[in-house]
């Protein structure tokens, strides 16, 4: 008895592949954004303290 064509797992690797590499680089976007909010977070708590100092 025939089972039919045989399913493509190549392309659906591919597009794993495709996948997972998009949400590697968003994870990557996402972390390196929170980096920069951080060090701009210290940067202005920095300058309001060297403003309260002097007042």
């Amino acid at each position: 008895m025939a089972k039919g064509p045989e399913k493509n797992t190549k392309n659906k690797a591919l597009h794993t592949k495709l996948l997972n590499r998009k949400k590697a680089k968003l994870q990557e976007e996402k972390k390196e954004r929170a980096l920069r909010l951080k060090a701009l977070v210290a940067k202005m708590n920095e300058k309001k303290n060297s403003e309260d100092d002097v007042i």
